[in-house]
């Protein structure tokens, strides 16, 4: 950062770590024993769309690149768009496969990474749940490089304690987000 960076009160941005998903079977092992909260097999990867012939060509190569998995056949990768515009990408495993969930969510955010989208990548979420199917989601913020627990209610209601215990359970397996400000609500996010 240069002293023009420093004087005008620019900020150098925070470059994204994608290894950092790689915590999330052991941060799931500190989960499911402090909280009950398990894998539900489920993550996605959120994404400004693309316009055009470079988004059709993105889902080919991501559809290839994780149909290429043997394992892949019967749980299929689906894309969508929400109301706001952008895309997801929901991939499905045995919820006791977390670590190979994680990997195909690695493997979406480097090949978007290094096909000169990664300005359009937001986040990435993996989804749990516990005995009573209350839903929480490991949400890893690409643009930080941190994650946040999201734990969503009926009727567009978040379960803050929920959501501050797993954030104090998780601190020493994850690089969790500071800012609560930035704890964004994904309300209806594929695998949720």
């Amino acid at each position: 950062m240069g002293f023009w960076d420093s004087l005008l009160g620019r900020s150098k941005p925070i470059k994204p770590d994608l290894d950092q998903l790689f915590a999330l079977p052991s941060a799931a092992i500190t989960l499911q024993a402090a909280l009950g909260f398990t894998p539900t097999g489920t993550g996605s990867v959120c994404f400004a769309a693309i316009e055009g012939g470079a988004f059709a060509q993105v889902q080919s190569d991501v559809r290839a690149l994780l149909d290429a998995d043997s394992e892949r056949h019967d749980s299929p990768v689906e894309f969508s768009l929400d109301s706001y515009g952008y895309a997801w990408l929901l991939s499905r495993r045995p919820p006791d496969s977390l670590p190979a969930l994680v990997s195909d969510l690695h493997a979406v955010n480097t090949s978007l990474q290094d096909s000169g989208f990664g300005p359009h990548l937001l986040c990435s979420l993996v989804g749990f749940h516990d005995i009573e199917l209350r839903p929480l989601a490991l949400v890893y913020l690409y643009k930080r490089g941190t994650f946040y627990p999201f734990a969503p209610l009926p009727g567009h209601k978040r379960d803050n304690p929920l959501e501050l215990q797993a954030k104090a359970t998780l601190k020493d397996d994850l690089r969790i987000e500071p800012d609560l400000g930035r704890w964004f609500p994904l309300w209806g996010a594929p695998g949720m």
